[in-house]
C-alpha cells in the first residue's frame, strides 16, 4: 500500500476515530482487492436489504468515476475510432475507467428464476458459481454477519477459489469463519452498523481508484 492510500486511511481515522479498530482489516482488504485488480480479476459483491443498496453503491464507485478522471487509455482510444470514425471517437472521448465489480442483488429474471425454481438461499452462491474465477474477491456485507444467503456465497466463492471478505458489525459471526478478511464495525444495531459501513467501503473504494487512476 502506498503512502496516498494510507494518508487516506487516516483521514478516515481522523472523521470517524472509533474506526481505528478496523485499520489493519482495511489494510487487508485494500491488499485483497488491489492484488484482484491489478491481476485482471472482478469484485462480486451482495448483501440484503440496506446492505443490498451498499452492494450497488460500491459497484457504481468502482465502475465509474468516483473522485478521479478515469480516461481511457490512449491505446483503447485509437483503436475505438478505427472500427468506426464518428462513433469511435464519441465513445473515446467519452468512457471512463473501470474496476470491474458486479452486485449480485440485481439480475431480477435470473435470481426471481432461480429462487423460484430451488433453494432460495443459494441466490448469491448461484451468481457466484457463474461468475467466479480463481483470482476474483468476494465481498459479503451483513451487518450480523449470519444472513444465509451471503454465507452459502461465501463458502461457494471459496471453493471456487475467490478471496473473501466480509463487511459486518462487531459481535462474533459465522461470516468470520469463510473469511480471509472482516472489517468489523464497532457496533451492534443493524442502522448503526449500516451508517459505519458506508465511511469504510468509500475509503476503499478512494484507496483503490487513488491506486488505479491517480497520478
Amino acid at each position: 500500500m502506498d503512502k496516498r492510500q494510507e494518508l487516506q486511511l487516516q483521514q478516515l481515522m481522523d472523521r470517524y476515530p472509533q474506526l481505528q479498530v478496523c485499520w489493519q482489516a482495511m489494510t487487508a482488504a485494500y491488499e485483497l482487492l488491489e492484488d484482484c485488480f491489478q491481476g485482471g480479476g472482478k469484485l462480486l459483491v451482495c448483501g440484503n436489504g440496506g446492505s443490498a443498496s451498499d452492494a450497488e453503491h460500491i459497484v457504481g464507485e468502482l465502475m465509474k468515476e468516483f473522485r478521479l478522471k478515469r480516461k481511457i487509455y490512449s491505446s483503447h482510444a485509437e483503436t475505438l475510432k478505427s472500427i468506426d470514425s464518428e462513433m469511435g471517437t464519441v465513445l473515446a472521448e467519452n468512457l471512463q475507467g473501470a474496476l470491474s465489480a458486479i452486485s449480485l442483488t440485481g439480475h431480477s429474471s435470473l435470481t426471481t428464476a432461480f429462487m423460484n425454481d430451488a433453494l432460495p438461499e443459494l441466490v448469491f452462491a448461484q451468481q457466484v458459481n457463474g461468475y467466479g474465477q480463481t483470482g476474483d474477491v468476494f465481498l459479503g456485507i451483513s451487518t450480523s454477519g449470519n444472513s444465509q444467503n451471503v454465507l452459502y456465497a461465501a463458502i461457494a466463492a471459496k471453493a471456487k477459489g475467490l478471496k473473501v471478505i466480509g463487511l459486518t458489525g462487531q459481535c462474533q459471526n459465522r461470516l468470520m469463519q469463510y473469511a480471509d478478511v472482516c472489517i468489523c464495525v464497532p457496533e451492534v444495531d443493524t442502522y448503526k452498523v449500516q451508517e459505519l459501513h458506508l465511511p469504510v467501503y468509500h475509503c476503499l473504494c478512494m484507496m483503490l481508484e487513488d491506486k488505479f487512476f491517480g497520478q
